[in-house]
């Protein structure tokens, strides 16, 4: 189907301590790690606190990776996206398109409110990752709804693991709430990440994380 939806990773206090940390960490990002349209989005989850140190090195989701990006990988960045009340419906589009510089690759979300029918939940085209194509070039308009899309529902502290090349958007907020997610892509090991990890890494992260979270993020 290229995505699937799980119960996601253990956090420190549970979905409770992860939806106060978000809050938090929103708050005190950086101005120049912030961008706001119809969803805020905010970048580099690994430096915001340990709640978030065990999305990334989830086993079920490094799994993922090994299946379908079948040679040595990497983070390629992470981030908070909340889907403000009222946003309407994104385009369907590829996270990059097959064969393409990058590719494949693994996005994930992480659902620190829980996804429905009314607070733009994800959908997904299932399938549509193995027909080679831009949902941009194949179709007149991408926000239309499409006739196999199926929405990615779940409550919170749920995954949503996908292939990057599925074709998917988020759908219209027409809740009074906001919906807030944590994301990111995994990448293989020699194509360009989006953040920088090793320059932006700070020292008391570096101090706790395990080898393998390194690893991930090439700081080692």
């Amino acid at each position: 189907a290229g995505f699937v939806v799980i119960p996601g990773p253990a956090t420190p206090g549970g979905i409770e301590r992860l939806s106060e940390a978000y809050d938090d960490a929103v708050a005190a990002a950086d101005p120049a790690d912030v961008r706001v349209s119809s969803s805020t989005r905010v970048t580099d989850f690994v430096n915001r606190g340990s709640e978030f140190d065990l999305i990334y090195v989830f086993p079920p989701l490094l799994a993922a990776c090994c299946l379908v990006i079948c040679q040595p990988f990497k983070l390629s960045g992470t981030r908070a996206r909340t889907l403000e009340p009222g946003a309407p419906v994104e385009g369907l589009h590829v996270d990059v398109k097959p064969m393409a510089d990058g590719w494949p690759i693994v996005g994930f979300i992480v659902m620190v409110d829980a996804f429905d029918a009314d607070n733009g939940a994800t959908r997904f085209v299932p399938g549509s990752h193995l027909k080679l194509g831009d949902p941009r070039e194949a179709l007149s308009d991408p926000t239309s709804s499409h006739k196999d899309e199926v929405l990615a529902c779940g409550p919170a502290g749920s995954i949503i693991v996908f292939n990057g090349s599925v074709w998917h958007s988020h759908t219209a907020n027409r809740s009074q709430r906001r919906r807030r997610s944590l994301q990111g892509h995994f990448i293989p090991r020699c194509a360009r990440a989006s953040v920088d990890h090793a320059a932006r890494l700070r020292s008391e992260v570096r101090g706790r994380i395990g080898n393998v979270a390194k690893y991930l993020l090439a700081v080692e």
